[in-house]
């Protein structure tokens, strides 16, 4: 970019107050052509998102179990003596507190939506009430719709069990007492349960929390492993 200016006079002939005013001009020009440069602010690095979950198991001999740490909120999963994984879980916020007992699992349905929670949206599908429950009034031209539990494990009569579901705070119970474990890691923990398969839910804090992989084994994070599919929802609906 030029300037052109006709009859400039030297600096030095202007009187000092003149000159200080001039320099001070021409600095500041310099500064706004700079940031016209390439390159300018680097932009701004979202953090990295939590490490949710970790598998490894090697398909080898023994029975799967589940152990459930309430006050840590990680779940550890082994395969007869032999840890496989590990995962955050979302257990029953305040009000809605998962028991601590052993549970079997009682039945599978991969594509499961809850009989008493949802959420309330417009007729362009804004949520309009995160939080709604069976038998709540409807609006006139919005409509009410259940809760998705995709990879349902049940573990009650009375409608508690595991499933796919939101971790908005890694550490913190957040459903409304169902165990929600990360979405893309459900299927893994789905595929190796079977009808029976004990699942403790326990006081007692975590005995491994993130487990390490046995050598020259791949291990699946959710950082790396290959997402798989669940019935989607809104980020702002509740989760059973």
């Amino acid at each position: 970019m030029a300037f052109f200016v006709k009859n400039l006079r030297p600096i030095s002939a202007l009187p000092l107050l003149r000159r200080s005013a001039v320099r001070l001009a021409m600095l500041a020009g310099a500064v706004v052509l700079s940031s016209c440069g390439v390159g300018g602010v680097k932009p701004v690095q979202a953090p990295p998102e939590p490490v949710l979950y970790g598998w490894h198991d090697d398909g080898g001999p023994g029975k799967v179990t589940v152990r459930i740490s309430l006050p840590d909120q990680i779940a550890e999963y082994h395969r007869g003596d032999r840890p496989i994984g590990w995962s955050y879980v979302a257990t029953g916020k305040e009000g809605h507190g998962t028991r601590a007992r052993t549970y079997r699992i009682m039945e599978k349905i991969e594509d499961k939506y809850s009989n008493k929670y949802g959420w309330i949206e417009d007729e362009l599908g804004n949520v309009v009430d995160g939080d709604a429950k069976v038998g709540d009034r409807v609006p006139k031209g919005m409509k009410y719709v259940p809760a998705p539990m995709p990879f349902w494990m049940r573990l009650t009569s009375y409608g508690i069990g595991m499933h796919g579901g939101l971790i908005p705070e890694p550490g913190k119970p957040a459903s409304h007492g169902c165990i929600r474990l990360p979405k893309d890691f459900v299927p893994l923990v789905y595929d190796v349960v079977q009808v029976g398969t004990p699942v403790t839910i326990t006081y007692a804090p975590s005995r491994h929390g993130p487990v390490s992989p046995p050598p020259n084994q791949q291990l699946a994070t959710n950082n790396g492993a290959t997402p798989l599919g669940s019935p989607s929802l809104p980020s702002t609906a509740p989760m059973p």
